[in-house]
């Protein structure tokens, strides 16, 4: 079998990494039970570099993930950045207000290979024996990592090259415009999840027209119109549009149908679901609300926040948020006897002139400088205001955190009086 080789490539080591529980998240305090234990809690958001967060996984689930979409870099060489203003005309692009999203610059394809290299060897040896990889690139470097995890997974054990097609403009002038991603699927074994039934697409209606009219229809071969067909290796869904309510402003988002696709033929209800390269956070929202279980982590903080509110606002299950103690979660403490919050007998209020900056806040009601219970969230919805008060029970000395629009994050605890 042919193999790829490079200058720098090398049999990966494991790296010595450890993940400490930030926060455990109830979305609008459900499922809240004072001195709940944190083993509890099946979902998880990781902040912090996906070689080590996987490397300090193995030792709970080497062969358990049943499922894993990665959608890493392109090797496109630009930086992209994140739209975190909510109130802007969406077609009017230079109003917009930014910030920084992630980058996918490289010195060469051989840099670019060594940072996924690693990372497939740590998904195959993740993967349970009946788990499937998704892995999601385009034209500028899929031919090289399809001959990788040909190496990695064995050249038969390819499932699909699914291509995803969509449709927008382009500035292409000198050839034809691009306008699809390719999906390479691998098995770990020829024993792996496909629920064939779960997926079927509806015939066409002129397809529907066709049988009824003719009994030469299909040579003698009638299809059962009412199950529907299992769909092609070829997938039409639209992107997230700058108008698709969807929409997080989080560059290079994926639509939620595609995800569910996946989801819905790899993996079964409970199953484990890996992202880690979760950006949005489509892949933890969509197996949250099929019934899945879901790891996902990041590398850049901006999509780790992203992830955590769009989990807060579709979905009712806790989930907890670790770092990798490298990369520490960056909350600043903030002097509490400043008047930013005012606690009343059952709520806190924040001071209007904050709120207009804010982006998400949330409340533990009894936090212990350790991990805090987020039991109460507000996130900022679009072209409103963040909401200024949140309702809390049975608390003396709450803590609030606090993410501005512009990335910073606090915390304060009350003090006693306040």
């Amino acid at each position: 079998m042919a193999s790829l080789t490079w200058s720098t490539k090398s049999i990966p080591q494991l790296i010595k990494a450890e993940l400490k529980l930030d926060s455990i998240i109830y979305p609008q305090g459900k499922g809240h039970f004072p001195g709940r234990s944190p083993v509890d809690i099946k979902n998880q958001l990781i902040f912090g570099d996906n070689l080590a967060i996987m490397s300090a996984l193995l030792r709970d689930y080497e062969n358990r993930i049943d499922l894993i979409y990665a959608d890493p870099p392109f090797f496109s060489n630009r930086r992209y950045k994140t739209r975190v203003g909510r109130g802007e005309d969406s077609r009017k692009p230079d109003q917009w207000q930014l910030a920084e999203g992630y980058s996918d610059n490289w010195h060469d394809m051989e840099a670019y290979l060594d940072m996924l290299y690693p990372r497939l060897i740590l998904m195959h040896r993740l993967l349970s024996p009946t788990g499937t990889l998704y892995l999601h690139l385009d034209w500028h470097a899929n031919a090289y990592a399809r001959i990788l995890l040909d190496e990695i997974f064995g050249a038969d054990r390819l499932l699909n090259e699914i291509v995803w097609v969509y449709h927008g403009p382009s500035p292409i002038r000198t050839a034809f415009n691009r306008k699809h991603d390719t999906i390479l699927a691998y098995t770990k074994s020829a024993d792996y999840t496909f629920n064939v039934d779960d997926v079927r697409q509806p015939y066409a209606e002129n397809t529907i027209k066709t049988f009824a009219s003719s009994a030469k229809a299909g040579f003698g071969k009638v299809p059962n119109l009412k199950r529907g067909k299992v769909p092609e290796d070829w997938w039409y869904f639209p992107v997230v549009a700058r108008l698709h309510s969807e929409r997080t402003g989080y560059p290079t988002q994926k639509p939620e149908a595609l995800l569910e696709r996946i989801i819905l033929a790899s993996s079964n209800p409970n199953d484990i679901v890996a992202d880690f390269f979760s950006g949005a956070g489509t892949t933890a929202v969509v197996a949250a609300r099929l019934g899945r279980r879901f790891i996902a982590s990041d590398i850049t903080w901006r999509a780790i926040h992203t992830s955590r509110m769009r989990l807060i606002e579709n979905t009712d299950k806790p989930f907890s948020l670790y770092y990798e103690t490298a990369n520490p979660y960056p909350y600043t403490l903030r002097n509490p006897n400043t008047p930013f919050f005012i606690l009343d007998q059952n709520a806190i209020r924040v001071d209007h002139a904050l709120a207009l900056k804010m982006d998400y806040w949330e409340i533990d009601l009894d936090w212990n400088g350790r991990i805090f219970h987020s039991v109460a969230q507000a996130c900022r919805p679009r072209k409103k205001p963040i909401s200024e008060k949140l309702p809390i029970r049975n608390s003396k000395l709450p803590c609030v955190r606090y993410v501005m629009v512009n990335g910073e994050a606090f915390y304060q605890q009350f003090n006693e009086g306040q």
